[in-house]
């Protein structure tokens, strides 16, 4: 892994002091961008874990390069999966395996629209927390959209929850547009120490990588991450925080880059264990206090590793 990058590390803690106050925790600790990792102890049950996912690219094409010196930093002080890999192509049977456990034929090797008989009548993990839950879309026009926009850059298959049939009362209220670092719902709810228990959070199609665009999605978790990091429920040391990749862009067996970051995790966690999207879900269950759902139930989880 190439050398942290200073500058980054300054810009992100002086973004994470100017956007919210630091909330003292209940160990009396600060975490700061600079040392959002500090091997605490982890709580019994976490109070809120985030995911964000990004899009296409291979784990060699974002560790040590030069197009992601933010991911490598927070790499670095934080938590590393050097063996995850994803479980299909294309985009979204990843999208339901990390949210359900399985990927059921309706959405098998199919990028479609959450219509007809492109749906998933299954559980998942949004219907483990009922109201408890929201996907944070960038770029989404209304709530719970359901096409893709003419400009491309909302595409809902890389949101999951309107492919499950369980959901679509909830996705009416539960899925919401992003807005922006500085307003909008998901800095709002940061702000204001609303988060639910479980958030997906969803860079649009420049800013997920989808593009192609590795120096957009990293310039995002930059302006991104440390608001996360200052923010209440980080602060008081009960939100874990997981980085991944829908898939590679079919180069490297899916191998793709993961990082976790959380209050807890030990500074310069880099594990070699093989881990994989059943096994991210099987450790935010675990974490959360759920039970699990289908492949989850038999995948290796994370929680040791970087210490949850």
């Amino acid at each position: 892994m190439p050398s942290l990058p200073g500058h980054w590390l300054a810009l992100a803690a002086i973004a994470a002091s100017a956007v919210l106050p630091l909330a003292p925790t209940s160990h009396h600790q600060t975490f700061s961008s600079s040392a959002p990792c500090t091997g605490s102890k982890p709580p019994a049950t976490y109070s809120h874990v985030i995911t964000i996912m990004e899009e296409n690219h291979a784990y060699s094409s974002i560790i040590g390069s030069s197009s992601a010196p933010y991911e490598n930093a927070l790499a670095k002080i934080c938590g590393l999966a050097k063996d995850y890999y994803a479980e299909s192509y294309p985009s979204l049977p990843n999208y339901i395996a990390l949210t359900s456990g399985s990927i059921p034929s309706s959405v098998a090797h199919r990028d479609c629209l959450p219509t007809g008989s492109c749906t998933v009548g299954s559980a998942s993990i949004f219907s483990q927390l009922g109201t408890s839950w929201k996907v944070y879309a960038e770029s989404m026009p209304s709530n719970c959209y359901r096409k893709n926009t003419s400009n491309g850059l909302f595409l809902p298959r890389h949101t999951a929850a309107p492919y499950y049939t369980k959901e679509n009362s909830a996705c009416a209220k539960q899925m919401v547009p992003l807005g922006t670092a500085t307003s909008g719902a998901f800095q709002a709810d940061l702000a204001k120490g609303t988060l639910p228990r479980y958030s997906f959070v969803v860079p649009n199609a420049n800013d997920d990588m989808h593009s192609g665009c590795e120096t957009c999605g990293d310039k995002w978790l930059a302006a991104w991450v440390p608001r996360i990091l200052a923010s209440p429920a980080y602060q008081n040391g009960s939100t874990a925080i997981f980085i991944t990749f829908d898939s590679d862009n079919g180069s490297a067996g899916n191998h793709v880059a993961t990082i976790v970051v959380s209050p807890s995790t030990v500074p310069g966690t880099a594990s070699s264990t093989k881990f994989n999207h059943y096994s991210m879900l099987r450790t935010q269950e675990e974490i959360l206090g759920l039970g699990y759902l289908g492949s989850a139930a038999s995948a290796t989880s994370m929680r040791t590793a970087f210490h949850l």
